[in-house]
């Protein structure tokens, strides 16, 4: 802090120029086929089988995957658009030092998430090596899996999609595998699995499972959805394309067409899990339902998912948010070690149980976020940023010592009166936030704290690549001053 505005220079966290971007549509969907393939998707499955049938459950989670896909697209223009990762992004609607208060509450989520998947990913571990060697220690598997992991997710992005482009296939293939094999087991226990329902419901009981069903789905993803612009920030995008749907064309397949499939599947597989073996848990609905060779192969699968999950989900978004808190005494690599630190001291092994009602708080509480920096970056600012002075500690952006109570004040209110509404808590959170800030951002709080984009909206000054900027003048100050630093020492 003490170095003033180089506080917010972190080299990490420096605007991705359009040369660095390296990710295409290919490679987001195959990473979007890894990332998709996690245990809340299983769980949610397995839960909502209890009540609905499972043409039900797939519609529920279709509609739910697809709006959140929506709020997954429109906020990752912000990377798309700017190269500007989360964390730096919510320095406009949250302040300076603001920022640090939500964006943590999403870091610490993700860390979370990591560990949950690393444990998942263990046990599958553990049950390979049973298999081949007799061996059982799950805790030896889940510290080498995740140690592999954070190093993996150390080198980078497209490291990430190199290991997305082998895994995306395998998980593929042996996902349809897996619903296969437990859907015989099922059938075998005399239950027709597009019909079967272990407690049916009907009128408003059957319209709120719906409803559950869909909040659930998109209360998991709302923590991606928050902060899409770390991974988007990343993908390639023409110059000077004014076209919206054009410019997002990467976001648009994988969030709307490759996430809704691919997290459906893996819904109706929980679902199918819960009918053959009464246990929504995948590892433990595998193990009951097949042996030998295949059992391995099922397993492999969660493992390979698992790792592409975190990698680009949980692992990334908490790390680059560790690091704009620490400044540049936290380069990536050390907050990804935190992130790992954390995923592991939350011992993911106490948590499944809580997870569905989980999902639905935290998709409250981060969907509110969600519609504020709708409301600040389309409604307000309309996708004209001050870019530099995201940079200046000093700044546009310094409000009351670091502080947007705008934006602070919408984020509670959204996320307590979502979750007053928990069968609706996403929708409630995206629509309440997104208000509240509007209201309060443009009527009184950038009255005291002119914007200099609001105040001169040019193209030209504050559009990113639409414009044919991609904001390198930053990074080149950041090496310039780098240099100079150097010299001087």
């Amino acid at each position: 802090m003490a170095n003033g505005g180089d506080y917010l220079k972190s080299p990490d966290l420096l605007p991705v120029t359009h040369q660095q971007r390296n990710i295409g549509t290919f490679g987001f969907a195959v990473i979007w086929v890894g990332m998709a393939v996690v245990l809340a998707a299983f769980a949610i499955g397995g839960s909502a089988i209890m009540s609905l049938s499972l043409p039900m459950v797939i519609l529920a989670t279709l509609i739910g995957s697809i709006l959140i896909g929506v709020f997954m697209t429109l906020i990752g223009d912000i990377g798309i658009e700017h190269g500007l990762s989360f964390p730096v992004y919510m320095r406009a609607p949250f302040g300076t030092f603001g920022t640090h208060i939500p964006s943590l509450v999403r870091g610490v989520t993700a860390s979370c998430w990591f560990g949950l998947n690393t444990y998942f990913g263990a046990l599958a571990i553990n049950g390979i090596l049973n298999l081949l060697f007799d061996f059982n220690n799950w805790f030896l598997c889940f510290l080498v899996f995740a140690a592999f992991q954070l190093f993996n997710t150390s080198l980078g992005i497209k490291s990430i999609e190199r290991f997305a482009d082998f895994a995306a296939p395998v998980i593929i293939l042996i996902s349809c595998w897996m619903y296969i094999t437990l859907a015989d087991h099922a059938t075998a226990e005399g239950k027709n699995v597009w019909t079967w329902v272990e407690s049916p419901t009907t009128g408003m009981a059957a319209f709120t499972a719906f409803m559950v069903v869909m909040m659930a789905n998109m209360g998991f993803w709302a923590t991606l959805a928050a902060d899409m612009p770390t991974l988007s920030r990343f993908f390639k995008a023409p110059k000077n394309e004014r076209n919206w749907f054009k410019r997002n064309k990467t976001q648009l397949v994988g969030s709307l067409i490759v996430m809704p499939l691919t997290n459906t599947f893996i819904v109706t597989i929980g679902a199918v899990a819960y009918m053959a073996v009464a246990s929504a848990d995948p590892i433990n609905a595998l193990q009951q339902s097949a042996s030998g060779i295949v059992l391995g192969v099922l397993l492999l699968m969660i493992v390979l998912a698992q790792w592409s999950t975190n990698t680009s989900a949980n692992v990334i978004p908490a790390a680059t948010i560790f690091s704009n808190v620490g400044g540049p005494k936290v380069p990536f690599w050390a907050a990804v070690i935190i992130a790992g630190i954390i995923g592991v001291i939350a011992q993911p092994w106490s948590l499944f149980g809580v997870l569905v009602n989980a999902l639905l708080i935290i998709g409250g509480i981060l969907t509110a976020i969600v519609g504020i920096l709708f409301a600040d970056y389309y409604l307000i600012r309309k996708r004209r940023v001050n870019v530099k002075d995201l940079y200046e500690l000093n700044g546009q952006y310094k409000y009351m010592n670091g502080f947007n109570l705008a934006g602070l004040i919408a984020w509670v209110i959204g996320g307590v009166i979502a979750n007053m509404f928990p069968t609706y808590s996403s929708l409630v959170g995206f629509f309440v936030g997104a208000l509240v800030y509007y209201v309060l951002a443009k009527y009184w709080w950038f009255k005291k704290y002119p914007q200099a984009e609001l105040d001169d909206p040019s193209d030209d000054r504050y559009l990113g690549i639409t414009a044919g900027h991609d904001w390198d003048d930053i990074v080149e100050q950041k090496i310039v001053e780098q240099e100079i630093e150097e010299k001087s020492a």
